[in-house]
């Protein structure tokens, strides 16, 4: 996890994103794969009922890990706009709260899938591709 990609650039951008309108809401996590082209090669986003927003963050990284896992890729760089979601994965901060852990875990356990990882914090004006994924899902399911 630790690896940069001095010698061998992604195979892919992964952009995750959570929100939850109220903390605790409704909620829901999205995630989107840029290849090196800077095209989209997918978009995963998900409805979590009442969720927080840490929550929310944490489902959607795990969903684009998995997205990425499932297409065979190797090599990827991990954008997100949460810098405690970020801290927490690289080890800066303890994962405290009892309903992350398990997430934290899981997260860990899916980036042990990949070759070489590269986890940064962007601003979330850098991470609008998940962010607009975000809103369209739970605009949707507003209307339902």
């Amino acid at each position: 996890m630790d690896t940069l990609f001095e010698a061998a650039p992604p195979e892919a951008t992964l952009f995750a994103d959570g929100g939850s309108r109220g903390n605790p809401g409704p909620a829901a996590s999205g995630a989107v794969l840029v290849d090196s082209g800077g095209e989209v090669i997918e978009e995963v986003g998900e409805y979590l009922g009442t969720a927080t927003n840490n929550v929310a963050e944490w489902t959607a990284l795990l969903l684009g890990l998995e997205a990425a896992s499932a297409r065979g890729l190797r090599r990827i760089a991990v954008r997100l706009d949460s810098e405690l979601v970020v801290r927490q994965l690289k080890g800066e901060y303890r994962v405290k709260h009892a309903d992350l852990q398990p997430l934290h875990r899981r997260a860990l356990a899916l980036l042990r899938r990949f070759d070489h990882v590269d986890v940064r914090h962007v601003p979330r004006k850098q991470n609008a591709l998940a962010d607009k994924l975000v809103n369209q899902v739970l605009d949707a399911q507003a209307i339902d």
